[in-house]
């Protein structure tokens, strides 16, 4: 049995990684940095190091993002090796999941959080709701209108307010179809109406959209974008502990109540 098999480790290469940053073992550090070289070299790669945590068997595990996106790095014990991925102990547990999300995952998600509060959105359900969901949202989105739909018992109930960030991404007129909407005069009632008649076709476009609705669009695309995230919709939400939740793509089964609370 090799010493490896009787560590009991499996470290595994993330797809993100895979053809960008591989495994590192050749770069030397700057002469006036502290991190061991293979970190440093990745450092050079653009990838943002958050800092380090205690992993076993003589690793030191580093928290990063890479394009908005969190990852891990183990270096070895002589500082010269480092693999990108997800350590997992001898049972199968991931041991990478917490220290993520304690140092890359949580104040990045709070950040978007905030970032989100201060966009163009569209409220949807009561001002006065004691749960409030972010949805990035493009008015062609199928899946978006399927939590749209699954949301109602929440949202008519009072207990959720849902803030869409209305984004065009999909379609040729996703971005003025997301203006025709933010610009209407009734923007709450104008995203009722795209929801609801969804099927045949939402909305029309109006002939007067302004350049100010289109540039609520175009920034909330650059948000999205600058956040990392690459589906729609997008959710943030908070969790039972107070921590923020993202969820790209359509809820499932759980994961529903998760968002949205218990079912009224």
């Amino acid at each position: 049995m090799t010493r490896t098999a009787r560590l009991s480790l499996i470290l595994t290469i993330t797809a993100t990684a895979i053809g960008m940053y591989a495994l590192v073992a050749w770069a030397a550090p700057e002469e006036d940095s502290d991190s061991p070289a293979p970190v440093a070299a990745m450092e050079d790669r653009g990838m943002n190091i958050l800092g380090s945590f205690d992993a076993p068997s003589g690793l030191t595990g580093y928290a990063a993002t890479v394009q908005g996106r969190p990852m891990a790095i183990y270096v070895t014990e002589d500082g010269k090796h480092a693999v990108l991925g997800t350590l997992i102990d001898k049972n199968g547990k991931d041991l990478t999941a917490e220290p993520l999300e304690r140092m890359a995952s949580g104040p990045q998600n709070s950040k978007a959080w905030e970032r989100l509060a201060d966009a163009t959105w569209i409220r949807d359900g009561d001002a006065d709701a004691p749960r409030i969901v972010y949805e990035i949202t493009d008015p062609n989105c199928p899946y978006c209108n399927q939590f749209w739909q699954t949301a109602r018992p929440w949202v008519e109930a009072g207990e959720v307010q849902i803030r869409h960030v209305m984004v065009g991404i999909l379609k040729a007129d996703s971005v003025p179809k997301a203006a025709t909407i933010v610009g209407a005069d009734d923007p709450e009632a104008a995203l009722e109406r795209q929801e609801r008649n969804y099927a045949s076709g939402g909305i029309d476009v109006a002939e007067d959209i302004t350049d100010a609705a289109r540039d609520k669009i175009l920034d909330n695309n650059s948000l999205m974008e600058a956040l990392g995230y690459f589906a729609t919709p997008t959710i943030l939400y908070r969790k039972a502990n107070g921590d923020i939740g993202v969820k790209q793509g359509m809820p499932r089964g759980e994961e529903v109540e998760q968002i949205l609370g218990p079912k009224p």
